[in-house]
Formats: structure tokens, C-alpha cells, sequence
């Protein structure tokens, strides 16, 4: 069974850009048929969906988080990453990556999913 793991800093200062990796294990992230997804859940609120990498390579965002995320993979390690710049207390939050058929990851009832990693932003 396919596992994700989050990694990446617990604390980022406002400004500055937020960087996080997923590496997957027991699959490959170039396998055809799914999406690799980031998403997250501030304190207090729902899952917010934030974009996608596919099989081949394509990549997806959130148009509201559009123009401060970056999505990128790296084959060789399977592993793929987030960057959110110009990051504000407002971006505080559980991070996951989640990898499903579907583009658009909503619920932890789908696919399968990372544990998460809290990153607060505070200086």
C-alpha cells in the first residue's frame, strides 16, 4: 500500500516561502491514473485543496492560491513538493499530500494520505 510522508520546516517567518515535500513509498508517482495533491486545514476550518501533480508531469492549482504555490517533483527520489510564498499568519495549518484518481482531493476518506505536518507562520 502506497505510503506519504510530509516533511519540511514547523515554522516559517511571514514573507518568506514555505517549502514542503512529500516522499512517496510502495508506489511510483509516475504511475498512470492517479494525481499527487496538497491540501490543508487551517485550525478551526475545513480542507482546502491546493493543487496537483500528475502522472506524466501536468500541475493544477487552486485558483485562490494560484499565483503563490509551486509545484514540483523530483523522479529519482519520488518525491514531490510544495512552495507557498508571501506567506502570512493566515497561512498556518496542517499540510498533507495526498495521492487519488480524482484531481480534486476534498476528504480524508479519499485516496491515501499523508499523517500531515503542522506549519505555523509567526515571527
Amino acid at each position: 500500500q502506497v505510503q506519504l510522508q510530509e516533511s519540511g520546516p514547523g515554522l516559517v517567518k511571514p514573507s518568506q516561502t514555505l517549502s514542503l515535500t512529500c516522499t512517496v513509498s510502495a508506489g511510483s508517482i509516475t504511475t498512470d491514473g492517479y494525481f499527487w495533491s496538497w491540501i490543508r486545514q487551517p485550525p478551526g476550518k475545513g480542507l482546502e485543496w491546493m493543487g496537483a501533480i500528475g502522472h506524466a508531469g501536468s500541475i493544477w492549482y487552486s485558483p485562490s492560491l494560484k499565483s503563490r504555490t509551486s509545484i514540483a517533483r523530483d523522479t529519482s527520489k519520488n518525491q514531490f513538493t510544495l512552495q507557498l510564498t508571501s506567506v502570512t499568519p493566515e497561512d498556518t495549518a496542517v499540510y498533507y499530500c495526498a495521492r487519488d484518481g480524482q484531481l480534486v482531493v476534498r476528504d480524508h476518506a479519499q485516496g491515501s494520505w499523508g499523517q500531515g505536518i503542522q506549519v505555523t507562520v509567526s515571527s
